[in-house]
């Protein structure tokens, strides 16, 4: 696997940045009548733009200028810039965001190179969710954070030392769910930090649960961040957990089919459940190796009830299948019958509302960060799988093409990663 300096050096060398060729077509020269220089420096034309954010579904070219978007209009004249990039017959959305990610790379055996698995596969930004706690945020922001070309954010797992030891039972030492020294290193360390974690599986707690999800709730209190909490296979009863979740705390794994997930026995989303999202709780996918299932999440949809966020949960353990990456995963909800604006919303500007970033993105507004995605929308026939081996057949399938992250052009990779 490449190292970030690796794949810096590889995109660099290849031609891959706007100076290179992917889809291009150079600015003309002005004609001698023509004297005005080029007033943007990069122009994406010919491709359908998808920003649920703003209501736009509609063919727009997007000039870029220092970083920021410039502008969004019909056939802006080529001229204008100083690269382009042809978008023809794809759609061209803002960057998308994985709320649910593990790349601290290096430090335990599951997380994952960010740039590799995320800016290579159309991500823009990346929470990674709770691969260190307060014991190792410091390194995270220097050796991953700092360096990555990803825009990475962080959630403090409650746990000191989060899955950085691959180990069960990591809460079986409560002396290690501290917090004191989770807000501390919460308040140092942000706005990189924007959340606080703790994962509530059995294996994890034991019969700890909901004392690790007391001590979480005070953290995230005291810090005035969000709790995401990891549910599948808890000691407690559901309901004991949801129901102490607040206004802005997130749900993950919440289409998975273990013990003690959202549905009731007859298949019917609990009251508890329906409750906590009326009162502003989010729920979050988390693909990942264990945690979605069809069956729960063809239920739920049935039962008008979508995930607030699409997420990979990218892991060593998930990144050759089924999860592969991010874009994969948002396409496996085309066959369930999300429309393509719905999935894009829920890997752009819904992840927006949950975290705050401490800067403007999700969407294509004139004057926000120049974070874009370009994607191809395949059409055939595209076999997608769950973590428990069912299938489902879908006609669509989202294939990244580019990845566009403050301005700067990165070509994606462009192998089918689901078997057509």
């Amino acid at each position: 696997m490449l190292t970030r300096r690796q794949f810096s050096k590889l995109i660099a060398g290849s031609g891959l940045l706007a100076s290179g060729n992917f889809g291009r077509a150079s600015a003309p020269h002005a004609s001698p009548g023509q004297s005005a220089p080029p007033d943007c420096d990069l122009l994406i034309k010919g491709g359908t733009v998808i920003d649920p954010g703003q209501n736009l579904h509609t063919a727009l070219d997007v000039a870029v200028k220092n970083g920021k978007i410039l502008e969004l209009s019909p056939d802006i004249p080529a001229a204008r810039a100083r690269s382009v990039v042809s978008a023809k017959g794809k759609i061209v959305t803002p960057g998308l965001i994985d709320s649910h990610v593990h790349v601290f790379e290096g430090m335990g055996p599951i997380p994952v190179n960010a740039d590799l698995y995320c800016l290579d596969r159309g991500v823009t930004t990346a929470v990674d969710t709770g691969s260190t706690g307060y014991a190792g945020i410091a390194a995270f922001k220097k050796y991953v954070i700092r360096p990555s070309a990803t825009r990475i954010y962080a959630l403090l797992d409650i746990n000191g030392f989060g899955v950085m030891m691959g180990l069960a039972g990591e809460y079986g030492n409560l002396d290690w769910v501290n917090s004191q020294s989770t807000v501390r290193a919460a308040e140092e360390n942000k706005p990189d930090v924007v959340g606080i974690k703790c994962r509530l599986s059995k294996e994890t707690t034991g019969p700890n649960d909901l004392v690790v999800l007391k001590r979480a709730l005070e953290a995230a209190a005291a810090s005035h961040l969000p709790l995401m909490v990891h549910i599948g296979d808890s000691y407690s009863p559901l309901p004991q957990i949801i129901g102490q979740m607040r206004n802005g705390d997130v749900l993950t794994h919440c289409f998975n089919g273990r013990p003690n997930g959202i549905l009731d026995a007859s298949g019917k989303l609990l009251p508890e459940v329906l409750q906590a999202r009326e009162r502003g709780v989010f729920f979050d996918l988390g693909h990942g190796s264990n945690s979605f299932d069809f069956d729960v999440a063809e239920k739920c949809i049935q039962q008008n009830f979508l995930p607030d966020t699409i997420s990979s949960d990218l892991a060593t353990t998930s990144i050759n299948g089924p999860t592969f990456d991010l874009i994969t995963t948002a396409s496996k909800f085309l066959p369930l019958g999300l429309s393509l604006d719905q999935v894009i919303e829920r890997v752009t500007v819904r992840p927006t509302r949950v975290f705050n970033f401490g800067v403007e993105l999700g969407s294509l507004r004139p004057g926000m960060v120049a974070d874009l995605s370009i994607i191809e929308v395949r059409e055939g026939s595209f076999v997608f799988a769950d973590t428990d081996g069912k299938k489902r057949t879908g006609r669509q399938k989202l294939q990244s093409a580019a990845t566009i992250r403050g301005g700067r052009l990165y070509v994606n990779r462009s192998e089918d990663l689901v078997n057509s």
